[in-house]
């Protein structure tokens, strides 16, 4: 398009300003930062590793999942409905589980569900025109959703050859399907970037320890997103989705950083030497870098202000870890390894 789309302050180049560039005064804050870690850089990075893996411990005891109840930040009257009812019925009985069943064996299920325990009653249902299933409606003793009503739908899956649904069933699903996405997602993530780095940067102990840099990085969100929702918001618990979408918005976000900085950082070097173009790099990204994770940190902290509690609860650990990214792992703990570990 041309440079005119710079408008209206369009770079021209000069052959004098070429032989005499003038830093921007912003340059002088990150020479500043650049020259303390350079003073010593094993230090530099095993503080930061430090406190990025204290804010990680809290990850190790989060509590996952929430009920419909817990969904949302305000108490709506549903839930409201439902603890009215729980107070003077069974507490599944607003909300009771669903068993399809083949007409032929549905006395023998309803026979099974009737013993199973957690279950207070089965109810008859409507069959198909054609008379091939019958549907039960099946009351459990737990609220909907809660751990003891997952386990009465595991033992009624157990306990007979029906298919077993409704929303507890459904929360049950999401659980474990949120688990196996985690397993698969994560190392597929992790191998695609890694190859992309390798590739960029024609090493590879450079774009391992940059990944790792990375992962430490959203556990320390993850940890310190747990503290906040648990003794600043208020919440029961961290949802299903949080981890695993998390975790890819957080690799993608905090990876551009890095390469940001460790592409401009291998320029530098080619012309300067090592710890002249670490720092080079450093400087010369660190406005621009800072500028944008501010701004996507901001964006994304607008999300935790929603009613609903994942995607709350999503906006506070992609903020947060986009600061941790922003401040410390790309201005402090990268460019300290680099200059330490050569």
């Amino acid at each position: 398009l041309g440079r005119w789309v710079f408008w209206p302050f369009v770079p021209r180049w000069t052959a004098e300003a070429a032989a005499a560039p003038e830093a921007p005064a912003s340059h002088s804050r990150w020479e500043r930062i650049g020259s303390v870690t350079a003073a010593r850089p094993r230090r530099a990075w095993v503080l930061s590793l430090a406190a990025t893996g204290l804010l990680a411990l809290s990850s190790l005891g989060l509590d996952m999942g929430l009920t419909q109840s817990e969904l949302l930040q305000t108490k709506p009257e549903s839930v409201v409905a439902q603890e009215r009812i729980s107070a003077h019925y069974p507490s599944g009985s607003s909300d009771p589980a669903t068993v399809v069943t083949p007409t032929a064996d549905a006395a023998e299920v309803r026979r099974a569900a009737e013993g199973t325990e957690g279950v207070v009653s089965v109810e008859d249902g409507p069959t198909t025109p054609d008379g091939e299933l019958t549907l039960l409606s099946v009351v459990l003793k737990d609220v909907p959703d809660s751990a003891g009503a997952k386990d009465t739908v595991d033992a009624l899956r157990d306990n007979t050859d029906a298919l077993v649904g409704g929303t507890t069933a459904q929360s049950l699903d999401t659980q474990r399907a949120s688990v196996r996405d985690l397993w698969v997602t994560v190392p597929a993530v992790l191998l695609v970037v890694l190859l992309v780095l390798i590739w960029l940067l024609r090493s590879v102990a450079g774009p391992l320890i940059m990944l790792g840099t990375v992962v430490v990085s959203f556990f320390a969100a993850l940890g310190a997103s747990n503290l906040l929702f648990e003794h600043v918001m208020g919440h029961a618990g961290v949802d299903w989705s949080v981890p695993l979408l998390g975790f890819v918005y957080l690799v993608a976000l905090g990876i551009d950083y890095n390469i940001f900085l460790m592409h401009r950082v291998k320029e530098e070097v080619a012309l300067h030497g090592h710890a002249k173009g670490v720092l080079t790099g450093l400087t010369t990204t660190g406005g621009v870098i800072t500028s944008a994770g501010v701004v996507l940190a901001a964006t994304f902290a607008v999300i935790a202000s929603l009613p609903l509690v994942p995607m709350a609860q999503m906006g506070v650990v992609v903020g947060l870890g986009i600061l941790l990214d922003t401040f410390l792992v790309r201005t402090i703990l990268l460019p300290a390894l680099a200059l330490d570990l050569g």
